[in-house]
């Protein structure tokens, strides 16, 4: 009799977990435009790939499978918004991931920040994983910018590094940043929330891992901050009128389950606004 009702707890329970683990493998890729309306002749886009939230430690998602599953797509720049990982050891295991990116020639190049898992790493280590990162020709910006010229057009890429383990500098991040298009990367979305007189066109994020496990809600993600309590946890919001993303993630961090959310890869068509000439011209 006890056989039978440990039978009838233990065989549902591990479909369950092998449904959730085979979840986080189960990897969607999102198409986002941002200010495409209107002619190709008026506009200046940019292709993107975003990834986020890789957590060595915990991810399904092979560097070939990653291959495979963007080898036949152009990108112009490629965003990575940060936690790659937590421990020494696992270092080394980004580098296939670095290698495939590199593999898809991004006409502009590779940028990241970091995010606080990142920042568990004790200093010399840390510094280890931005020298790999900086080694396989990602440009880590850590409350900094660089421009661009795209057609013509400058476009600000601004890293502003991790909120939720109290390392933004807004004013540093911004301190280079002359009137153009501002696109924004890092890893703590809740930044938004903080940036009325920063101007961005469009922020990139990641953080919340849309959640990862909803039951039926993310009930645990509400100690993440404002917009986490607000329910804002994955996709394309608005905040002052302006779009922000929050990227879903490529790994898992605790458990490597999924319940209630997908391994996300994102890709971003991004319009420069042509308008912005006039800000350059006045300057």
């Amino acid at each position: 009799m006890i056989f039978i009702i440990l039978s009838a707890i233990i065989i549902p329970l591990l479909y369950f977990i092998i449904k959730f683990y085979y979840n986080t493998r189960d990897v969607v890729i999102n198409e986002i435009k941002i200010n495409t309306e209107g002619s190709n002749e008026q506009l200046t886009s940019l292709k993107i790939l975003q990834l986020s939230d890789l957590h060595l430690e915990n991810i399904s998602i092979t560097s070939n499978q990653l291959y495979e599953d963007l080898k036949d797509k152009n990108f112009d720049l490629i965003a990575l918004t940060g936690d790659f990982l937590d421990r020494k050891r696992t270092i080394p295991k980004l580098v296939p991931y670095l290698q495939v990116l590199n593999r898809l020639n991004a006409k502009y190049g590779i940028y990241a920040v970091l995010g606080n898992h990142d920042y568990v790493l004790k200093q010399e280590n840390l510094n280890a994983l931005i020298h790999t990162l900086e080694k396989h020709h990602c440009k880590v910006l850590r409350n900094e910018s660089e421009t661009i010229h795209i057609n013509g057009h400058p476009l600000n890429i601004i890293g502003v590094d991790d909120f939720s383990t109290k390392r933004s500098e807004l004013e540093m991040a911004y301190k280079n940043v002359k009137p153009s298009t501002n696109l924004v990367l890092t890893h703590d979305p809740n930044i938004v929330l903080h940036m009325e007189n920063y101007h961005f066109d469009y922020l990139l994020s990641g953080h919340f891992h849309g959640g990862q496990i909803c039951y039926p809600k993310a009930y645990h993600l509400v100690k993440m901050g404002k917009l986490a309590r607000m329910k804002i946890i994955k996709g394309l919001h608005k905040q002052h009128g302006k779009p922000f993303y929050i990227n879903e993630g490529l790994g898992q961090t605790g458990l490597n389950i999924r319940v209630g959310s997908r391994p996300e890869i994102t890709i971003h068509e991004f319009a420069l606004n042509a308008l912005d000439q006039e800000l350059i011209k006045a300057n």
